[in-house]
């Protein structure tokens, strides 16, 4: 009787000290603040959404459609007011600007406990550690300097994926004589000056790194800018009236049943037109977009995720997940698959996993660039400049675009005095 009577008593005892404990313990959770509403992209973040559940987290998701500076004004609203986001999607500047508040956390000790900085491809490393520790975690390398041909339209007229600029236009002019439309695109800041850092830089590189990964004035003064923006004009008048208003995935669309020959525009493409049924090598080909300075161009984009300092247990527990599941090859496999980019690791196989041809080919460029120097991060997709003068930059590439008063010369002149307003 006693010894039963002992056994309840430690039984109770535990109970209590159990009850005590249970508050203690960190349940894993995260509300990532993001662009990815829609199409592909939402679908790949749902992936990530199902991994970090898998995995234990509470997985909760603010989706901010629309363009980069609505994700900026939401964050901003949400810091002041004391209430950071646990994650959130960022790049380059925005890294380095909101490192520089204190308000990032810090993840050197999963980092090192990960290997990170043996898996990481280099050209991301300085990105995620502006000042020398881990305050993000990169997603993905994408490619922005993509051209896209429609097979249908090239095998008809007979031509060939063009590789300079001078073959492009030339090819145009053949397209535009046979009644189709050359070039299909459609108008907005970020998809003009998407098609115009294809063009600085596949005329002259050095120029596309004094003027929009240094913001050097005098560089967006000179000939070659203005010989840029008459490339860009010619290539307006390659397109057809219908710009306006249309999406790019209709514009990918177009030119993946033949109605126009080409597309300028990022690997996400890849991932929208096969989820839409289009196949590779069938109704579209892939290649760089022209240069003519020969080799291996690659303009480079990366998505990543960005940890700001919280107080609650539970959401510092849920970075360390998030940045876990992020970091894990199986997400950088599944994720990247489903997004058309390629896995910011250097350690995951392609030939394996789903990666399409397009995919392995720009892990293979991207090497090929990194060894002959010709590697740059993209202006456009906010991976250089603080985005003040990238801001100022889209709003006069893209009144060039619509409006052909303007001459190379002013575009010129007006592209430096908008930055320069600016410092």
């Amino acid at each position: 009787m006693k010894k039963t009577r002992t056994i309840n008593l430690g039984l109770s005892a535990l109970a209590v000290l159990t009850a005590s404990a249970a508050p203690l313990m960190a349940e894993p959770r995260t509300n990532m603040m993001h662009q990815w509403a829609q199409g592909s992209e939402a679908a790949a973040i749902a992936k990530l959404g199902e991994m970090y559940e898998a995995a234990g987290g509470i997985w909760e998701q603010t989706a901010i459609s629309g363009h980069t500076s609505n994700t900026l004004a939401k964050l901003r609203s949400d810091v002041v007011a004391g209430n950071a986001p646990a994650a959130v999607q960022l790049k380059g500047p925005e890294i380095i600007e909101w490192n520089s508040t204190g308000q990032t956390a810090n993840l050197d000790e999963l980092a090192t406990a990960e290997g990170w900085d043996d898996v990481v491809a280099p050209e991301l490393i300085s990105v995620m550690k502006p000042t020398g520790h881990w305050v993000a975690v990169p997603m993905n390398i994408h490619r922005v300097n993509w051209l896209y041909s429609s097979k249908k339209l090239l095998d008809e007229l007979e031509i060939e994926v063009p590789r300079t600029w001078e073959e492009f236009n030339a090819a145009c002019d053949k397209v535009v004589a046979a009644g189709k439309t050359c070039i299909a695109h459609g108008a907005a800041d970020w998809s003009d000056t998407t098609t115009f850092d294809s063009v600085v830089y596949g005329m002259d590189i050095d120029l596309y790194r004094k003027a929009f990964q240094e913001a050097d004035i005098e560089a967006m003064r000179s000939q070659g800018m203005i010989d840029a923006f008459a490339q860009l004009r010619k290539m307006v008048g390659y397109m057809d009236d219908g710009i306006n208003g249309r999406s790019w995935e209709q514009s990918m669309t177009m030119t993946m049943t033949g109605e126009a020959a080409f597309f300028l525009m990022g690997d996400w493409t890849v991932a929208s037109a096969n989820l839409a049924g289009f196949k590779e090598g069938v109704d579209y080909l892939c290649d760089q977009t022209p240069v003519d300075w020969g080799g291996t161009g690659y303009i480079l984009n990366a998505d990543s995720v960005v940890m700001f300092k919280q107080s609650d247990p539970d959401y510092v527990e849920g970075q360390k997940l998030l940045a876990k599941t992020i970091m894990s090859p199986e997400f950088q496999v599944t994720f990247n698959v489903a997004k058309g980019s390629i896995p910011s690791r250097t350690d995951v196989d392609l030939s394996k996993g789903g990666f399409t041809q397009c995919q392995q080919k720009s892990l293979k460029d991207l090497q090929a660039s990194v060894e002959e120097g010709t590697l740059v991060r993209s202006m456009a997709h906010n991976m250089t400049v603080l985005q003040k003068f990238r801001g100022a930059m889209m709003e006069v590439i893209t009144e060039f675009v619509a409006d052909d008063s303007i001459t190379p010369e002013e575009a010129a002149n007006q592209l430096a005095d908008a930055v320069e307003l600016q410092m």
